[in-house]
């Protein structure tokens, strides 16, 4: 039978199997199933007796997953959101992991489809939620906030320089109801940097910032990290692959802090005891994607993968 054209190509594939060391007849979490790449990866190495939960909060990326996990049983796909990881367990009374992956950020797919908002490089309505089906739109987002705090966003999500120019030029748009489209967001760029010739740079770390906000990406993020870290059993393997600085910032904060000891103070700042460390760190450096996985995928360029590994309790 002829290969699926899937539309996503994933991501350091034989890195993110390597470190997730997989147990045969273990249970694994991918936290992004996308169009399964991963996923089907992982379930290619499991036995019957194995189980894989994945989850995407892309009801287009759940059909898809479903569609190329159907051969392998021990594959449960998931309409799910990985910062929610702890609620989905408990729902599927799986009390805990052998490996759980994070791959975070946008996907090829989602880009690519210009009626879903993401890019600036096809039209379409300015929406950008990864799950359609909650939060709001980029554009309702933006209309209904200040110029101050727009600014603030894209310093934060993008880090824009010229942001109050651009929000300046944002908010006035939203207010004359002339930010519908991602045409409008990227035009509402150029006026205000009307000095640069051709497209601004910045129109790209606008985008990113504004899809960033819409989806609570590093919240997100940070929510599903923890809840990994308490939900895999000792030996356990976590990997996170994260594209943007900030994104493998909070990975790298996440095990780190988790891999020390930790002292929780009284409110009068007293110790009131030293928890030990839970993860052990395997990866000091972030794993990068080969010169020939760039050169066939170019949006892999700015992969970092980093890896943990849950520590037994402390007798």
């Amino acid at each position: 039978m002829a290969a699926a054209p899937w539309p996503h190509a994933s991501v350091l594939p034989e890195a993110a199997l390597q470190w997730l060391a997989i147990k045969p007849g273990g249970v694994y979490i991918d936290g992004t199933a996308g169009a399964g790449g991963h996923s089907a990866l992982i379930a290619a190495a499991l036995d019957p007796d194995g189980r894989l939960l994945a989850l995407d909060r892309d009801p287009t990326a759940v059909a898809l997953a479903r569609e190329r996990l159907a051969p392998w049983p021990q594959a449960t796909v998931i309409h799910a959101n990985y910062g929610d990881l702890e609620q989905v367990v408990a729902e599927y009374k799986i009390e805990s992991a052998d490996g759980i992956l994070i791959d975070a950020g946008v996907s090829s797919m989602q880009i690519d489809s210009h009626d879903r908002g993401f890019s600036f490089q096809g039209d379409g309505p300015l929406d950008m939620r990864m799950n359609p089906e909650s939060g709001a739109p980029a554009a309702v987002l933006l209309a209904s906030m200040s110029e101050a705090d727009i600014a603030g966003l894209l310093r934060e999500y993008g880090d824009v320089g010229p942001a109050k120019r651009i929000a300046r030029r944002i908010a006035e748009r939203a207010r004359a109801g002339s930010l519908r489209r991602t045409g409008d967001l990227s035009e509402a760029v150029a006026e205000a940097l009307d000095f640069v010739q051709g497209t601004p740079k910045e129109v790209r770390t606008v985008f990113q910032a504004v899809r960033i906000a819409v989806n609570e990406e590093f919240r997100w993020l940070a929510s599903g990290l923890h809840g990994a870290v308490r939900f895999l059993k000792p030996g356990g393997r976590l990997v996170a692959i994260a594209f943007h600085s900030a994104e493998d910032r909070i990975v790298k904060n996440v095990l780190r802090e988790t891999s020390r000891k930790q002292k929780r103070l009284t409110r009068d700042g007293r110790v009131a005891e030293t928890i030990p460390p839970s993860m052990r760190v395997l990866t000091p450096s972030p794993v990068c994607p080969s010169e020939e996985e760039i050169a066939m995928n170019p949006r892999a360029k700015s992969a970092r993968l980093r890896a943990g590994e849950k520590l037994p309790p402390e007798e």
